[in-house]
Order: C-alpha cells, then sequence, then structure tokens
C-alpha cells in the first residue's frame, strides 16, 4: 500500500521508497516491527468469515452449472464459479481494505488521525456514513471477480496436472498442494495488482478528490506515472502471494479430509 499510493517525486528529488527492500527497511526503522503489520486489525476480524464467503461462493458457483453433483466443470466455467465467489467477498472486503489503507499510509506520513481500527471505522461513519466506510467497492469488485475466477481456475488446473495418472486429485501429497496454492495466488495477483493499485489510491485519497471514481484515478496515474504505475509494489505483492496461497488452499483441503471424516454425511 506505501509503494502504491507514494506520490510523484518533485523534479530532482528521489521518490520516497526506491523499492520494496527500501520500503521495509524505512518502516523497520523509523516504526520498528509493528510497522509491518500497520492496519492489520480489521483484515484479521474479517479473514475467517472472508475465506469461508470465499469458499462458499466458489462452490454455490459450480452447482449452479452442474447439472448432476459429478459433473466436471470446463475451466473457462470453473473461471466463473470463482468470479461469483469475488462478488461474495467484497461485502467483507472493500471496509477491511479501506480501513487497513488509512491506517498504512497515516503512520508512512507521521499523522496521527486514527488511533486504530475500529477509532478508524467510526470516523469513516461519522464524517460520511456507510458510504465513507465502503469507498471503494466497486474497485474492490473490479479486482476481486477477475481475480478469484483466475486464482480457482489456475488451483483446479494445477491439481489436475500435478495427479499422477491413475490417481485421484484428492490424494495430492501437502508439497504439491502448496505448490498448486502458491502457484495459483501468483495468477490471482498478476491479474490483482492494476485495480488493487487504483483501489488504494481511490480509497486514500481526501474526498472528492476523484469525482469520477476510478477513471479520474487511472487517467492521473498514466498522465503522470506512465503505465508502469499501474503495477507498483510487485515485488512485495507476489513475495506474499506464494506462500500465503499455498497454506490457504493447504487450510482449506486440510479442513475438507476432516469435515468429511467427521461428518460424512454432511
Amino acid at each position: 500500500v506505501r509503494l502504491q499510493t507514494q506520490p510523484k517525486p518533485q523534479p530532482g528529488q528521489p521518490p520516497l521508497y526506491s523499492g520494496t527492500f527500501d520500503c521495509f527497511r524505512k518502516t523497520l526503522v523509523g516504526e520498528g516491527v509493528r510497522g509491518l503489520y500497520r492496519g492489520m486489525a480489521a483484515p484479521i476480524i474479517g479473514v475467517t468469515p472472508m475465506f469461508a464467503v470465499c469458499f462458499f461462493g466458489f462452490g454455490l458457483g459450480k452447482r449452479l452449472q452442474q447439472r448432476k453433483p459429478d459433473d466436471v466443470l470446463t475451466y473457462p466455467q470453473l473461471f466463473a464459479a470463482g468470479m461469483l465467489s469475488g462478488v461474495f467477498t467484497t461485502v467483507i472486503m472493500a471496509p477491511g481494505e479501506r480501513i487497513k489503507c488509512l491506517l498504512q499510509i497515516q503512520a508512512a506520513t507521521g499523522e496521527t488521525k486514527y488511533s486504530g481500527s475500529l477509532d478508524c471505522a467510526k470516523q469513516l461513519y461519522r464524517e460520511a456514513g456507510i458510504r465513507g466506510v465502503y469507498k471503494g467497492t466497486v474497485l474492490t469488485l473490479m479486482r476481486d471477480v477477475p481475480a478469484s475466477g483466475m486464482y480457482f481456475m489456475t488451483y483446479e488446473w494445477l491439481k489436475n496436472i500435478l495427479t499422477p495418472e491413475g490417481r485421484s486429485v484428492s490424494d495430492l501429497s501437502v508439497p504439491r498442494i502448496l505448490f498448486a496454492g502458491g502457484l495459483a495466488g501468483i495468477f490471482n495477483w498478476a491479474v490483482a495488482i492494476p485495480p488493487d493499485v487504483l483501489k488504494s489510491r481511490f480509497q486514500t485519497a481526501p474526498p472528492g478528490k476523484y469525482p469520477n471514481g476510478f477513471r479520474d484515478v487511472l487517467r492521473e496515474l498514466i498522465r503522470e506515472e506512465g503505465i508502469a504505475s499501474l503495477y507498483k509494489g510487485f515485488t512485495a505483492v507476489m513475495i506474499r502471494a506464494f506462500p500465503a496461497n499455498a497454506a490457504c488452499f493447504l487450510g482449506f483441503e486440510v479442513a475438507m479430509k476432516f469435515l468429511n471424516w467427521i461428518a460424512p454425511g454432511l
């Protein structure tokens, strides 16, 4: 978020952060280890229901396209099911992302308007009502709908590729699940980064700066910093994407096996 929202430097001046590792170093030196986790209370509160809704949406998307429970879906159908999961998660994701972004850039600028996630949510609601809390919802949808489609389609595709001939996909080893999940996360973020940059800019902008929404953000970025600005924070996102999503899908597969073992008919 800090890389995505840093202002364009003045002529002859260096940028605030020269890259991912410079941002990491300056955050660590200026704010300590806690600075690396700034704004994480809101995402942590929302992560359990968000992933529950995410996988539920994917399962629902698959069932809506199946005539029989054992029908094998095509990859475009899996992509469509994944997109539905992105619609479901936006309801939970949008306010959490808004709060997280505001708290992270607040720490970088040195201003202290919000004392924490709850205080930030209260102030946003007091200033602009529920619309203030959900500012950036359309951009969150633009990010999560196609990215979730890519996420789940890639994961299912990789599972099929990694399954030995004559074996079931459900018998995949832990290293193969980790690899498939991690690579799916990279594909997910390859699609999600440009709208994520626009979302971060829009959600942290002062009220009224972008009256036409994401179109104004896009015009400003392209005009002032070029097309490459849509991939700000690429390195940081990709460093996180593989391990985080590998763990996510492993957790899902283990949870499903456990639930099927304790309640096979549920």
